[in-house]
């Protein structure tokens, strides 16, 4: 899953950003509207935390234009105002979720959750392939009944392959998907967490390497 904040306070998005990436969540982060249309338009994401007062471009617009053009990426607008009235207002622009401020993070992440699950093609919060399950709300992962210990980024690439569903992904569509904005496109960082993924996956090897394409979990 990828998700971009944008939030003018930048030690809460910030830490926002951090609780989420521990989650396996890839996260960017920019701090006003015009910044916000920029990357949206540039990068693929599945839900945009999205504050509604935001210097220049304001939140509002943003959500206009991202609805206009058809984009893909949920919306979850935050405001500091818990009047009824802005909560309608917010969703009557096309938003899909409106969250006040100060908010729970526990609540956020499962809103962040439940959009991206609804941002593609449904899926159960549990993904289960090759033995492997997934659990994607407690954040764990078994092969055949063992617990497996996984990094975030592990675990993220491996949600990828799993929502593949036995297709070819490749390294660049990896990155898009498990990395920010700032990892360097040409890094082996798909390659080596591949390699870590096999080792804690264990035997029979059930991550395939289609050379010249991507990674295929059988």
């Amino acid at each position: 899953m990828r998700v971009l904040i944008v939030e003018d306070e930048a030690v809460m998005a910030e830490a926002v950003a951090d609780g989420l990436r521990e989650r396996a969540i890839a996260v960017d982060i920019c701090g006003d509207g015009a910044s916000a249309l920029e990357m949206i338009a540039v990068n693929s994401y599945d839900v945009v935390v999205l504050d509604r007062a935001l210097p220049g471009v304001h939140g509002d617009e943003v959500c206009r234009a991202v609805v206009a053009a058809g984009g893909t990426p949920k919306i979850i607008m935050l405001t500091a105002s818990a009047e009824v009235e802005d909560r309608v207002a917010g969703l009557s622009l096309g938003a899909d979720d409106y969250l006040t401020k100060p908010f729970a993070f526990a609540e956020l992440v499962a809103r962040v959750h439940a959009l991206a699950r609804r941002s593609g093609q449904a899926l159960p919060p549990v993904l289960r392939r090759s033995g492997i399950e997934l659990d994607l709300p407690r954040h764990q992962a078994s092969r055949d009944g063992r617990f497996v210990a996984l990094s975030p980024k592990e675990f993220a690439v491996l949600e990828v392959l799993m929502r593949a569903e036995g297709a070819v992904v490749s390294a660049e569509e990896i990155l898009e998907k498990a990395w920010d904005a700032h990892i360097d496109p040409f890094t082996n960082a798909v390659r080596v967490t591949i390699m870590t993924l096999r080792k804690k996956l264990g035997q029979p090897k059930v991550i395939e390497t289609v050379p010249g394409v991507g990674y295929r979990l059988g």
